[in-house]
């Protein structure tokens, strides 16, 4: 039997630290040094290592340095997992924090098998994952334009008595502002292109969004989720791209904890006091489905859009989505009718969508049969 040593890397931008311990309880665990965060020293290292030890297993924190030192391990032959960093056990006395004692304490971590990895996309999910982020970072930019033309006309005594903001309506408004002021008026029209620009840019990502998406692995899930009420095209690329293979989640339950939507809890004894969500996991998914969940305060309905977007789509996957259009349109209700607070029922409502999503895609005629 093959005795496995555990190394534990402390990435960082320009250095890795190394730590390793021995297979066993009582194996030595010991600092190995820095090696240049650059593939071929890299690449000497694991080679090294490997003529030395009969079987190895990497891992490293999730970070910014993203997953190419994961996927170069993997291709050399080795095990490699990248752990979550809020889910590393830390002593409460600890108040010393160095490279060496990061490494050599993910060694030992990895060897007693206290780390919790995290799924690991393909270089093509990430991919996906980058645009649909990048579309995000557009929309927050556009609303950060807006923001700025909505406040530099309420300085100056310019504001909007209509009903809704960035409507028809209120675009005309903004078209007839004028300021006799030079200045003035170039701010005016500087903010305005710049409202321009960040909405062509926002409106080109996600056309790249939708040109691509017939060549991604898990097309059909993206298609099969927009049965859904409330998920539309975009809504649905973000939620596959940022939670990837709903297979992962043994059960519905595991994935609305992933996703955060699940009551905190602070319990001892015979005392039980349960909180807000926890807002763990992955916050880009749950924002898109909280938003999505607002529209079942209305009754159930099966309009154009979604005909449109099912007509191709499995019978299962469509009577997934009436059924929850059903339940959660009327749930939506009974909440609101007992005096909850219209966020905490739209976050409840988010909560059951993120499980009738997984039944959808967990369907074996809509999951992919390889990733």
């Amino acid at each position: 039997m093959e005795t496995t040593t555990f190394v534990g890397l402390d990435v960082h931008k320009s250095t890795i630290a190394v730590g390793l311990a021995e297979g066993g309880r009582q194996g030595e665990i010991r600092y190995l040094g820095e090696v240049a965060n650059r593939r071929d020293a890299v690449g000497k290292l694991v080679e090294k290592l490997g003529a030395q030890h009969e079987q190895l297993s990497f891992c490293y924190e999730a970070g910014p340095t993203g997953y190419g030192l994961h996927r170069q391990i993997v291709s050399l032959g080795h095990a490699c997992s990248v752990v979550a960093p809020s889910l590393i056990p830390k002593r409460p006395g600890e108040r010393v924090k160095t490279d060496r004692r990061d490494a050599t304490s993910l060694a030992a971590l990895h060897r007693a098998g206290e780390l919790t990895a995290i799924w690991v996309p393909d270089a093509a999910h990430e991919a996906m994952r980058d645009l649909s982020r990048a579309r995000e970072a557009a929309v927050r930019c556009l609303r950060r334009a807006r923001q700025q033309l909505l406040g530099f006309l309420l300085r100056h005594g310019r504001a909007y008595r209509g009903r809704s903001h960035w409507s028809k309506t209120h675009r005309r408004w903004l078209a007839e502002i004028s300021f006799d002021h030079p200045a003035q008026q170039i701010v005016l029209e500087e903010l305005r292109q710049a409202i321009e620009e960040a909405e062509a840019r926002r409106d080109r990502l996600a056309r790249e969004m939708e040109d691509l998406l017939p060549n991604w692995s898990l097309a059909s899930v993206v298609r099969a989720i927009q049965a859904m009420r409330g998920i539309a095209v975009i809504s649905a690329i973000t939620l596959v791209a940022e939670i990837g293979d709903f297979r992962r989640f043994a059960s519905p339950k595991q994935l609305m904890a992933y996703l955060g939507l699940v009551p905190s809890e602070r319990s001892s004894g015979p005392k039980t006091a349960r909180g807000g969500i926890t807002k763990a996991g992955n916050t880009r998914a749950r924002r898109i489905l909280v938003e999505d969940a607002w529209t079942y305060r209305m009754a159930p309905r099966v309009g154009v859009a979604i005909q449109d977007r099912s007509q191709d789509l499995p019978k299962a996957a469509r009577d997934i989505a009436w059924k929850a259009q059903l339940r959660l349109c009327k749930r939506y209700r009974r909440l609101a009718a007992q005096g909850k607070n219209k966020n905490v029922v739209t976050v409840a409502i988010a909560r059951e969508m993120a499980a009738f999503i997984w039944a959808i895609a967990t369907r074996p005629e809509v999951a992919p049969q390889s990733q």
